[in-house]
């Protein structure tokens, strides 16, 4: 399974981007959230993917957050969402937006996303409003950072839902104790710093 790409843009659309990696074209389909954010033809760029398979095709569908990503795969766990709907839902709400409508079973708001029709918003509802976090993080998109391991820190505990503010800390005491071990070591040690363990 293909989780992340980063490369060059060869060309973009609104639904979809084509990245070199190392000589490799991927096309990757992408919600107009993400297209809005890429970088220009020849711009270095990062995206979150999720690679889908079935019998006669494998796609890949990339994201520039991991709330975008997130909310993407909820999405196609509900019977009858497929990815191209999935994608098409997020090109039409933005995540946060999504997630209030979700959250207060506000079935117009999702009817007025083109391709989702009554019985889908209320399927939708019915099986995500009680999965819907109560606070969307507001993350950057990914970007090659040039900040080394402390950023890419950062920005993972960002990810996981606590602010920076707090993560700064417990990162640059993770970095003191033991700055040259693996990421996933330094990560784990961060998150038990800023748990208070």
């Amino acid at each position: 399974m293909i989780a992340h790409l980063r490369g060059r843009i060869l060309r973009k659309g609104p639904q979809e981007a084509v990245l070199d990696v190392g000589g490799v074209g991927y096309r990757v389909s992408i919600p107009v959230s993400t297209f809005y954010r890429l970088g220009e033809p020849g711009a270095e760029v990062e995206l979150r993917t999720y690679t889908h398979v079935r019998e006669d095709t494998l796609a890949l569908y990339g994201f520039l957050t991991g709330a975008e990503q997130d909310m993407f795969e909820r999405l196609i766990s509900v019977g009858g969402v497929g990815p191209r709907l999935a994608v098409n839902i997020l090109s039409g709400i933005e995540v946060p937006d999504l997630v209030s409508a979700l959250r207060t079973s506000d079935v117009s708001r999702l009817t007025r996303v083109p391709g989702v029709g009554k019985k889908t918003a209320e399927r939708l509802i019915v099986e995500l409003k009680d999965k819907m976090p109560v606070v969307v993080a507001d993350e950057a998109p990914t970007a090659p950072t040039a900040g080394g391991p402390k950023e890419d820190l950062l920005s993972a505990l960002v990810n996981l839902g606590y602010s920076r503010g707090e993560v700064e800390r417990g990162v640059d005491r993770a970095l003191r104790e033991d700055g040259s071990g693996r990421f996933e070591d330094l990560l784990r040690r961060a998150l038990q710093i800023v748990a208070g363990r």
